[in-house]
Order: structure tokens, then C-alpha cells, then sequence
């Protein structure tokens, strides 16, 4: 069934002395899309900025961007969304591309101009040797691309441990490989690189993933976290999305921010500051609460 969620993403910077300008840029918004709408969306700044707008990219997302003046030791960025979420149709993963032999899906011809752009490697490259090697068992001859999918999330989630702190948004995809351990973002870049190796046209995909609690147990509010995960283009212009993190299909559950080539693409939030401090810390909260839409059957 349709689902709704109440969506709270709050970053809060501390620093050790005063900021005199910070200017700031982030990718809060929910996209509406096929299955997915933004219902509302607000973002609160506090000091308040002297100035905002947002604006949309080459891919559809909606960036934020503000500049504070006050002077101020803390800047607080809350984000809130209520978003409605159809579940995926089952034949998306059963028919078409999906039950087709994977090298199908290679994006071929000019219906396929916009989509060639996902095969890429990045720059810095990141499609080397050992991604290869990593990749190939995945990718069996005429195998049907579900299956590769399935194989592929199933073995990032077992062979690699999720510990939190272990990397960062600058750690390369061949350091994931080696040290074996990594948190959902690093998980997705290593499938993309993997796809992108056998010419597949992958996304990286910056959301939310709404958890329910044990039985028993009620919502723990604010535990909540950003989440990423990747996504394959098929030649009737749809993407099939994997979450190798938890190893499953991407369903109802999950809310769309933003997609790109990479996590640079459609950071949740980034900016610049001018100051004399000598230290900062930054504490964030996410909160994925269900709730009643328009109509919504949650």
C-alpha cells in the first residue's frame, strides 16, 4: 500500500568561535517522480539567512542554497517533508529488462543518449582491476540482469562489515575493497563501480529509508539516518534500484532525495564558512515518521 512519511532531517554545526559568514548548499528536498510525491517541504535556518533560493540541476534535483551574516557560534539546518510513496509494481523486477539477459541493458542508440553518461568511470577512476575481479562472478554470460542485481547485493552485504566511522565521503572505492567495511554510501559507490565495469548505466542515490521498530517496541525518534543506494538503467527507460547495505530491492520504504553520478552530485549538505574558530562539531538527526497522507492507505 501507498505509504506517507513525515520526514525531519535537522544538522546542527557548533563552532568554538565566531562564524562572520557561512554560505551553504544542500540537496533536502524529496523529488516527485513516478510513485513518489512531495507533498511539502519546508527548510528552517537559524540565524536566518539574508538570503536563499533554490534551484534544480541537470538531473532534476532540487538544491537549497542559503548565506547567513549574523554573526553566530551555531547554525542549525532543519529540513521538513511529507512525502507519499506507491509501492513498486512487481513486474518491474519480473519482466521487461529485469528477466532479460544483462548485456541488454547496455545503453545503446540514441534513445539511449541521456543514460550513456552513467556508464562513465569517474575522475578520479574508480573502475580498476580489483573492482573487476570483485564484479565478474556477478556477471555470468546471458544471465538475466535481476539476477546479477541479486547476486551482486548479496555479496557486498556479506563479504563487507557496515561500521560506522570507518570512512569518509573522500574514501575511494578501492580502499572500501581492501579494507572490507564501509557504511551505505561506500556500498553503493563499489556497486555502481561494478556495473559501470561491465557498461551498465548505474546512479548513486541519496535518500532516506524509513525503519520500523521491533515488536513490541515503540518509534525511537531522531535515530533515524540518510541513506544511499544504486540504481541501473533498462532500455524502457527505467531504473532498477538495489540496496547492497541491506541486501533487498528497493520498495516503499525508501524516499528519493536525489541521484547523480556520484555522492559529490547530491550531497545532503556542504558549504563554505569565514572564521577564526579553531574547532567545530556537527550533530545529525533524521526522523522517518509514518503519517497520513492525501490519499494515502498508511
Amino acid at each position: 500500500m501507498t505509504r506517507c512519511y513525515q520526514i525531519t532531517h535537522r544538522t546542527v554545526y557548533d563552532y568554538s568561535g565566531d562564524v562572520t559568514s557561512s554560505y551553504g548548499r544542500g540537496f533536502l528536498t524529496p523529488r516527485d517522480s513516478v510513485g513518489q510525491r512531495c507533498l511539502s517541504h519546508e527548510l528552517v535556518i537559524d540565524p536566518a539567512p539574508t538570503d536563499s533560493s533554490t534551484s534544480r540541476d541537470v538531473y532534476g534535483n532540487l538544491s537549497s542554497y542559503f548565506h547567513v551574516t549574523e554573526r553566530h557560534r551555531r547554525l542549525s539546518v532543519t529540513s521538513r517533508s511529507v512525502v507519499e510513496v506507491d509501492p513498486v509494481q512487481p513486474e518491474r523486477y519480473r519482466a521487461g529488462s529485469a528477466s532479460a539477459p544483462w548485456e541488454i541493458a547496455r545503453p545503446v542508440g540514441a534513445d539511449a543518449a541521456l543514460a550513456v553518461e552513467f556508464t562513465l568511470d569517474l575522475q578520479t577512476p574508480e573502475i580498476t582491476d580489483a573492482v573487476r575481479a570483485y564484479a565478474a562472478p556477478s556477471f555470468g554470460p546471458g544471465r538475466p540482469l535481476i539476477e546479477v542485481l541479486r547476486d551482486l547485493s548479496t555479496r557486498i552485504f556479506t563479504d563487507f562489515t557496515y561500521r560506522s566511522g570507518s570512512t569518509t565521503v573522500s574514501t575511494r572505492v578501492g580502499e572500501v575493497l581492501a579494507a572490507r567495511e564501509g557504511v551505505c554510501q561506500d556500498f553503493a559507490r563499489l556497486a555502481i563501480a561494478c556495473l559501470r565495469a561491465h557498461g551498465l548505466a548505474a546512479s548513486y542515490v541519496s535518500g532516506y529509508l524509513a525503519t520500523d521498530p521491533p515488536p513490541g517496541k515503540e518509534r525511537m525518534v531522531g535515530v533515524d539516518a540518510t541513506h544511499a543506494w544504486a540504481a541501473v538503467w533498462t532500455p524502457q527507460n527505467q531504473w532498477l534500484a538495489i540496496d547492497p547495505t541491506n541486501d533487498q530491492l528497493i520498495d516503499e520504504r525508501y524516499v528519493v532525495v536525489g541521484f547523480g553520478r556520484d555522492y559529490a552530485d547530491v550531497p545532503p549538505l556542504r558549504g563554505i564558512i569565514y572564521t577564526d574558530s579553531h574547532s567545530s562539531a556537527i550533530d545529525v538527526s533524521v526522523d522517518v515518521a509514518p503519517c497520513q497522507g492525501v490519499g494515502s492507505d498508511a
